[in-house]
C-alpha cells in the first residue's frame, strides 16, 4: 500500500511510522496504568511529551477513555475548572498545565495529593496526566508540599543521535527512499522529534517524494537549501506575530525592548529561558530585558492575543518561554536586520535602557509610583527605584545611580519640593543629572517653589498641587503630568 509522505513524516499529529520511544517510555507506561496515581510529564518544546504520552495510552487500549483538555482552550479551561468543582471523574490529560491560572494549578495539585494518598476504593477521584514545559512538576511540588513522592513525574528529554537515526530510518523504510547524511538533520535539528520530522518532510518534497516510491530514490542533503525551503515555509506562518511582539504594546521608533529580548532568545540553546538569568549574562540587553520583565511583557501578552499564542511569560518565575519548535527554529534563521528595519526601529541611534528615570523624596513615593505606573501602561521604560533592587544586589547604589541618572534613560523627571532639597540620595541623584539640564533632557516637576541649584527656577517643567487627601489627585496626575511627558517623549523618538 502506497503511503503519503505526511502520514510517514509527520508535523501535525501523531506519527504512525515514526515514533521513537524515549528510555523512559515503559516507566510512564506503568505510572499511566496505575489506577488514580497522578503523572506529570515534563520537558523542553518538541520532546514529544504529548505524542508520547498518546502512544503510551494506545499501547494500554486506554485512548478512547481520556478527556483531552489544554490551557489553551477557553472551553477545555472551564471543563477543568469543573473537575475540581463539581468533583468530576475519569482520566484527564490537561496539555499546557504551565499556562493555567495559579489558582487552578494549585486546585489540580491538591486534587493530585488526595488521589495520591487514596487507600479506599469506595473513594473515587480523577486520574490527571499533566503536561508541561520544564519544571512544571517542581512547580507543582512547590504549590502542594508533600506530594512529590506520590507523583509520578517524567521528563522527556531531546532525542539523542540514535533515536534520531532511527526516527529518519523508519521513514525512509516506509517511503522507499535512502538518507545517507542523516547527522547532518541530526546536526541541525540537536535531537528536537518535531523539526527532524519538519526537515525530512521538507528534504523528501524539495526532491519530488510525495509516496512511497516502487524503487529505492537516494537523497543528497544540500543543508542551506534545505533550511531555506523550511524557513521559507513557515515564515506565513510566523512572521506577522513575531513583527506584532518586537514592536511592543505603543509603537515607538526607539522602544525597541521587545525586539532586542526576541534576539537574544533565538541566540540561545533552549527555547525556555529565565529572563533574570539572561539578562544578568547579557550585558547587552539587560537594561532592555529588566525594563520589561516585571510588568511591561505580562501587559503585552495580555493585550495582544497572538502574541500570547505564540509566547509564554510566567511574571513569578520569568521563565520565558518559545513552545513551538517551528517557531524558534523560524528565530533562529531568521533576518533580524531586516525584521528590525520592517518594524520600523530607527538605526543608529543612542541605545538607552530606560525612557524616563525619576528621582524624589520618599515623602513623595507614592505620587513618584503614580506617576510610573501610568508611564508603564503606556509602554514607556521607566527606572523606578524599587522595582529594580534585586536587580542590583551585591552592587553600590552610588555607582548604578550615577550611570542611571547621567546615561542610561533618555529623560529625568525630578520631583522638587522642599522635602528633595533636604535629603542626601535626591541631592546625589541632581548632581548625577544637572549637566543634562542645558540638553532639555530634565523635566521638573514643582511641588513648591523650592530653589536648587542647576535648576533654573524658569526652566519649563510641570507645576503639580500635590494633595494626596483629594480623591482625584489620580486623575489629575495623568491629565497635567503623564501627557505632557508622553508628548515630550514622541519628540524625541
Amino acid at each position: 500500500m502506497s503511503l503519503l509522505l505526511e502520514e510517514v513524516f509527520v508535523t501535525e499529529g501523531v506519527p504512525q511510522f515514526t515514533f521513537v520511544q524515549p528510555p523512559n517510555f515503559n516507566d510512564i507506561i506503568l505510572d499511566l496504568r496505575r489506577v488514580g496515581k497522578p503523572v506529570i510529564i515534563e520537558g523542553q518544546s518538541g520532546t514529544g511529551k504529548t505524542t508520547c504520552v498518546l502512544k503510551a495510552l494506545e499501547r494500554l487500549g486506554a485512548g478512547t477513555t481520556v478527556t483531552r483538555l489544554t490551557a489553551r482552550i477557553a472551553a477545555d479551561v472551564r471543563t477543568i475548572a469543573k473537575i475540581i468543582d463539581e468533583k468530576l471523574t475519569g482520566i484527564f490529560l490537561i496539555d499546557d498545565f504551565h499556562r493555567l491560572d495559579s489558582g487552578l494549578q494549585n486546585a489540580l495539585g491538591n486534587i493530585a495529593k488526595l488521589a495520591a494518598e487514596n487507600a479506599d476504593p469506595l473513594v473515587t477521584y480523577p486520574k490527571l496526566i499533566i503536561i508541561g514545559i520544564n519544571q512544571v512538576g517542581r512547580e507543582l511540588i512547590h504549590l502542594v508540599p508533600d506530594v512529590a513522592k506520590r507523583l509520578g513525574i517524567h521528563k522527556i528529554e531531546a532525542g539523542s543521535a540514535d533515536d534520531i537515526q532511527k526516527l529518519i530510518a523508519e521513514g525512509c523504510k516506509s517511503l522507499n527512499v535512502r538518507i545517507d547524511d542523516w547527522k547532518t538533520i541530526f546536526d541541525e535539528t540537536r535531537g528536537d522529534y518535531w523539526l527532524t520530522q519538519q526537515l525530512c518532510q521538507t528534504l523528501c518534497s524539495a526532491n519530488n517524494i510525495l509516496e512511497s516510491q516502487d524503487r529505492e530514490v537516494t537523497l543528497n542533503i544540500d543543508l542551506n537549501s534545505l533550511r531555506a525551503r523550511a524557513i521559507s515555509r513557515l515564515k506565513a506562518s510566523y512572521h506577522d506575530g513575531i513583527k506584532e511582539f518586537a514592536r511592543g504594546q505603543r509603537f515607538r521608533p526607539s522602544n525597541d525592548p521587545y525586539f532586542k529580548l526576541l534576539r537574544a532568545i533565538a541566540q540561545q540553546d533552549s527555547s525556555l529561558v529565565d529572563l533574570t538569568e539572561l539578562a544578568n549574562s547579557n550585558q547587552d540587553v539587560k537594561g532592555s530585558i529588566n525594563n520589561i520583565k516585571e510588568r511591561r511583557l505580562g501587559l503585552l501578552l495580555a493585550g495582544k492575543p497572538e502574541c500570547a499564542r505564540l509566547f509564554y511569560y510566567n511574571s513569578e518565575t520569568k521563565n520565558f518561554a518559545i513552545e513551538d519548535p517551528a517557531l524558534f527554529y523560524y528565530m533562529k534563521h531568521l533576518d533580524w536586520d531586516g525584521l528590525r528595519r520592517d518594524c520600523g526601529y530607527r538605526a543608529g541611534t543612542k541605545d538607552y535602557d530606560f525612557d524616563f528615570a525619576i528621582s524624589f523624596a520618599g515623602e513623595n513615593r507614592e505620587l513618584a509610583r503614580c506617576v510610573y505606573e501610568n508611564l508603564e501602561i503606556l509602554d514607556s521604560g521607566v527606572f523606578f527605584d524599587e522595582l529594580f533592587e534585586d536587580n542590583f544586589l551585591g552592587t553600590a547604589w552610588g555607582k548604578q545611580f550615577r550611570t542611571i541618572f547621567a546615561e542610561q534613560c533618555r529623560l529625568v523627571i525630578c520631583i522638587l519640593d522642599e522635602n528633595y532639597s533636604r535629603k542626601i540620595w535626591p541631592t546625589f541623584e541632581k548632581d548625577c543629572f544637572a549637566p543634562r539640564v542645558a540638553d532639555g533632557e530634565v523635566i521638573p516637576i514643582f511641588l513648591d517653589k523650592t530653589t536648587f541649584v542647576g535648576i533654573p527656577s524658569d526652566l519649563n517643567g510641570i507645576k503639580f498641587t500635590y494633595e494626596p487627601t483629594d480623591l482625584a489627585w489620580k486623575t489629575k496626575v495623568v491629565d497635567e503630568i503623564i501627557f505632557p511627558l508622553m508628548n515630550k517623549l514622541g519628540s524625541l523618538t
